[in-house]
Formats: C-alpha cells, structure tokens, sequence
C-alpha cells in the first residue's frame, strides 16, 4: 500500500433538521467526505438530503448495518444515492453484532465474516446485471439473488457502482475486507500499534493480486477540553466490555480490563465501569489538548498509515464548524 494524500472526514448529526447545514458546512471548510452513523434512524433517509444540498464532499454510512437488509434492499438505495450524488457516494456497511441482529432486527445470524463476503459479492452482482443486462445469478451460502424483471431494474448509473466500505476489528472480517471490498472503516476502539501490527499486515496479506489500494478510514478519538476526555473514557469503558473488541486490548497486554468491563456490562453498572479506564489506556486510544497538539498527534501517528482520518468526539455530535480549526490545524501538516 503506497502513501497517499491524508484526507479529513466529518460526522454528520442524525438530525434530520441539520443535514443541508451541515453538509453545506463540510463545503465550505473543505472536509473531503461527510458521514452519517446508523442509530436512531435510517442513514438513507438523511444522506439523499445530504446528497441535494452538498457539492464536493463524499458522502455515505459509516455505517449501515448489513446485517439487517439484504443485499437487493440495500443495492437500490446505494444506486440512486451514487447517481444523485453524482458519484460522491461510498457505501459503508457493518455486522453489528449478534445481540442487535437476532433480537432487535430479527434477522439471522452466524458466521459473520463469510455472510458478509457474500453480501458484497452479491451486491455486485445485481450491480453489474443492472449496468451490463447480463442474468442475474447470484446463488450462495446466505443469499439468493436470481431473479431481475426488466420491471424492476433500474438504468445505468452513468457513475458507475459506489465504492463499498466495510467496519473491520478481527482479523477474520478484516480478510474479508481486503478480499472484497474497496475500503476499511477501522472503528475508534484502536490504537497505533494495532493499526501497524493487526490491521495493516492482515490486509496487505489478503488483498488480492492487482486490486487498486484498498482505502483506509480511521476515525480515532479526539479530545478538545476535559469534558471530552470524560466522554471518550466511557465510551472506551462500553467498547471494552463487549468481546469482539478485545483483541485490541489484549495486544497491549490489558485483557484483565476487558474482563472486568465485561463482568459489570452484564450487572448494568455503566457508571462504575468509567474509572477502570486508566490515563494509558485512553491516551492510547485519544488525541487530546489544544487544536495544535491534537492536529500533531494525530499526524505523528497516523500519517502514511491511514488515508482518511475523521474526528470522533463521543456523545452528543456537535456541527462540523466545532472541528473547523482541528481541520486547519490537521491540514497545515501537510
């Protein structure tokens, strides 16, 4: 992988209300890409306004939640949003996890890594049935997808398919990332050292021979005063207590951690969870100080490591203009 130009993300607020202010926001302080999270409503929904009221910013989920559509239900919405945006659309996607998809989804679950595999190659290959007019064919482990009416297809895209993202931690999805995607979301809960010996190797190790580059988003931790740094604690305590994020504590040697994050999760005591995350632990996890510090520390530690950085201040998202001078700052690096 060859070091390329980094380039700056902001998160959207899912508010509907304030999407056009926001992504006209991503405009004009020059953010490369703007994107929107899959909580408390549909990530769809809000990026077709953001799609209308944007110009340059690429724009898509980070992420939505695979697992809980299928691959037809989600190629539709991803083929009008990429020809609306004119091209600016990236199609992030995650597994959730087991919990959210079998009890509040209702949908099936099991061997998560390979049910994704399929999900993007079934993806392309509506897409490219919708773009070439060849038979739709699709018969796999998971999904079936072999029947496409002139009825119900749509034109095609003079974009092109969008570019698909995957939300990778483990290694098995990370393998799956590099065998079928066209980028990685790495999640927040990482650090430096996990990027350098996990991530990266297991990419470069499974990405096939001759697939452009595969692209990689980080949105780490930033922390611009002490109330910040109390958010990002606890936000880092409810990640570390859920295990398909402890291989990134056990590299450190802090898998003790998990288990008692873990243990307390299970009794509700969220707020007593909070102080076990020490001042070493969150600062491997989270730029923070002045505008100046963070753009440092983040370009010291990710720089020719990751190709996108995007800023994640847990808890209320606050309007890209709170992030104007971190992105100033960020940029006078180079």
């Amino acid at each position: 992988m060859t070091e390329r130009r980094l380039r700056i993300d902001a998160r959207l607020r899912n508010d509907l209300t304030t999407i056009a202010e926001d992504v006209r926001t991503c405009d004009e302080l020059g953010f490369d890409g703007a994107w929107n999270t899959e909580t408390v409503n549909d990530p769809f929904v809000a990026l077709t306004l953001a799609a209308e009221h944007s110009r340059q910013v690429e724009i898509g989920p980070s992420v939505a939640i695979a697992f809980a559509r299928t691959p037809m239900t989600v190629a539709y919405p991803a083929w009008d949003l990429q020809r609306f945006s004119g091209g600016r659309f990236v199609l992030g996607l995650g597994s959730q996890i087991r919990p959210h998809v079998a009890k509040r989804f209702s949908m099936p679950w099991g061997r998560p890594a390979a049910r994704m595999h399929e999900f993007v190659t079934a993806l392309r290959a509506i897409w490219r049935t919708w773009e070439t007019g060849e038979r739709l064919d699709h018969r796999g482990e998971f999904y079936e997808h072999s029947l496409m009416t002139p009825n119900f297809t749509p034109a095609p895209n003079p974009y092109g398919p969008p570019k698909v993202f995957l939300a990778a931690v483990g290694p098995k999805m990370l393998q799956t990332t590099a065998e079928v995607a066209d980028g990685l979301f790495v999640h927040s809960f990482c650090t430096e050292r996990y990027l350098r010996e996990v991530v990266r190797p297991t990419l470069e190790r499974h990405r096939p021979a001759g697939a452009a580059p595969l692209e990689i988003a980080h949105s780490p931790f930033v922390a611009l005063d002490e109330a910040d740094r109390e958010a990002v604690r606890r936000q880092i305590s409810f990640y570390g207590s859920t295990p398909a994020y402890r291989p990134v504590l056990d590299l450190h040697g802090w898998g003790d951690l998990h288990d008692e994050l873990n243990a307390l999760s299970k009794q509700g005591r969220w707020d007593d969870m909070v102080p076990l995350v020490s001042d070493e632990v969150l600062g491997a996890m989270c730029a923070s100080g002045t505008e100046e510090e963070v753009a440092a520390a983040l370009h010291r530690q990710f720089s020719g490591l990751v190709d996108r950085i995007r800023f994640n201040r847990p808890g209320d998202v606050p309007s890209p203009r709170r992030f104007g001078g971190l992105l100033a700052a960020l940029r006078a690096h180079g």
